[in-house]
């Protein structure tokens, strides 16, 4: 499994938003998810439901939240094993991180992906090989 990138949960939500004040996020978003060769993490797959179906300020229903899973399950997709909870346990300790955030990282590294969208991370910085990027503090023409 190879992607150019990871995608983390906020991308997905912004995605499917419709609150007027995140508009220019969900523009970003839909063009994250259109052009970039990326993969996802079981966790995020979790996260993007809960969230989607029960926390956001506009939830979706629950069959409209599987309806968009079962897209993004066209996309490679990390699963979370012993070998994930090791990994970014490892990670965590390094960086100094949360295990959530490391356990995106760990999966990032599983996918060979060298960039992770995110808003969760320092913007640009590196964990290991692995890049954070939160693409919406990109202005247009820098990356």
């Amino acid at each position: 499994m190879r992607a150019e990138a990871l995608i983390d949960t906020n991308i997905l939500l912004y995605a499917i938003s419709k609150l007027p004040q995140e508009a220019a996020k969900t523009r970003t978003a839909i063009e994250i998810l259109r052009t970039v060769d990326f993969g996802l993490s079981a966790q995020v797959l979790q996260e993007f439901y809960v969230v989607a179906t029960g926390k956001m300020a506009r939830r979706i229903e629950p069959g409209t939240a599987v309806e968009f899973l079962n897209l993004l399950l066209n996309y490679p997709v990390v699963p979370i094993d012993a070998d994930l909870v090791l990994a970014a346990i490892k990670i965590q300790n390094a960086c100094r991180i949360s295990y959530w955030d490391a356990a995106i990282l760990a999966a990032a590294e599983n996918l060979e992906a060298p960039v992770v969208y995110s808003e969760d991370l320092s913007h640009m910085q590196f964990y290991g090989t692995t890049q954070v990027i939160n693409p919406f503090l990109i202005r247009p023409g820098q990356s």
